[in-house]
């Protein structure tokens, strides 16, 4: 487990074996967790690793996004919801 994800809430991961998890393999499923269930500490964690235009693309590629994440991703990356994945697979 990397240091960057022993930062995170250990409640985002409640569900997966945290040791297993690699910042860079398994980046768009952190960046999930984070949008649809952290902290405003984890969304700034993230945000200083990947940087906002690499959340935002991930976001877009998620087959799946709570809608309130979705529009405060849309919104912070100035992006149409319509052009993420997740909007169109509705």
């Amino acid at each position: 487990m990397s240091d960057f994800v022993k930062q995170l809430s250990s409640s985002l991961f409640w569900d997966v074996d945290i040791s297993e998890i690699d910042d860079e393999k398994n980046k768009r499923f952190i960046i999930q967790r984070v949008l649809e269930r952290g902290t405003h500490n984890d969304w700034i964690l993230i945000n200083k690793k990947y940087t906002l235009q690499g959340i935002v693309q991930e976001a877009m590629q998620m087959r799946y996004l709570e809608p309130k994440a979705l529009s405060y991703v849309a919104i912070m990356g100035n992006v149409p919801k319509e052009e993420f994945r997740c909007y169109k697979n509705k």
